[in-house]
């Protein structure tokens, strides 16, 4: 435990400038990424990712101590308002960490390791830009056991600070692969026979609930507003919705995303049984 008590320490340089997307970028490049919050750290203790250290107050050093100090790494202990001049907002959770970053694997890499012959679901999401919804998109593969989360060429960083923290630290022990040739790679995943659903408020599309589906399927959600494009829609296996009361134009894509994965969850759990 190494106690700081000036805002220049250079050892706080990895956590300057939190609320600062560019700055943000710039700093942390390929090499490290934050973790916000006792939970979201707790988690990312027990993944594949390395700490590199770790910053938080007095009293949360206390509570976690017991967890902290076998992990061989800094630890860095200010005052509540060092911590908040640092980050620059008044971080509420107390505690933040700075994790190593590991290559994300190409979308054609991860499809090369999928055994053919075991049930396989995965979620893949085009253009999503808001940190909260791939967040909660993490969350929710992991709730529902979903085995890998796809992203297109244009969605975010999977390990920005905030999508990190709504999902709970979850986005660590989910595998993660990214296409680089979009929306080809639809053609890609449905030659390995993954069936893929592209899922649609548009009342023409079949109703997911009625529907029958293969052991392997790839449920693709676009960002919310615009939803997916026509490309990423012409190159699906089929289009599905979920059924809605009328009136009500769609649900948030977090929300939709979480009904369509409990449900096919539902069919994989039915299946074994």
């Amino acid at each position: 435990m190494l106690q700081i008590t000036s805002l220049s320490d250079p050892r706080l340089e990895e956590y300057r400038e939190l609320t600062d997307p560019e700055a943000r970028s710039l700093r942390e490049g390929d090499e490290f990424f934050m973790i916000e919050g006792p939970t979201a750290i707790s988690r990312a203790i027990q993944s594949p990712y390395r700490l590199r250290s770790v910053l938080l107050t007095t009293s949360k050093w206390e509570r976690h101590r017991h967890e902290l100090e076998p992990l061989d790494i800094p630890i860095y202990v200010v005052s509540a308002d060092l911590l908040e001049a640092v980050t620059g907002f008044r971080l509420h959770r107390g505690m933040i960490a700075s994790g190593t970053r590991a290559p994300v694997p190409d979308l054609a890499e991860a499809l090369a390791q999928i055994p053919r012959s075991q049930p396989l679901t995965t979620v893949l999401t085009e253009g999503l830009n808001d940190p909260e919804n791939l967040g909660a998109i993490a969350r929710t593969c992991r709730a529902f056991g979903v085995d890998q989360l796809w992203l297109d060429p244009t969605c975010i960083d999977p390990l920005y600070r905030r999508t990190v923290r709504v999902s709970m630290g979850e986005i660590l022990h989910l595998p993660v692969a990214r296409s680089h040739h979009w929306p080809s790679d639809l053609q890609l995943i449905r030659s390995t026979g993954i069936e893929v659903l592209a899922l649609t408020p548009d009342p023409e599309a079949e109703d997911l609930w009625d529907i029958e589906i293969g052991a392997q399927v790839c449920l693709m959600v676009g960002a919310e507003g615009p939803g997916l494009s026509t490309r990423a829609l012409a190159g699906a296996t089929r289009k599905v919705r979920i059924p809605i009361s009328p009136g009500v134009d769609s649900l948030n894509v977090g929300a939709a995303t979480a009904v369509a994965c409990a449900e096919l969850a539902r069919r994989r759990r039915a299946s074994v049984l």
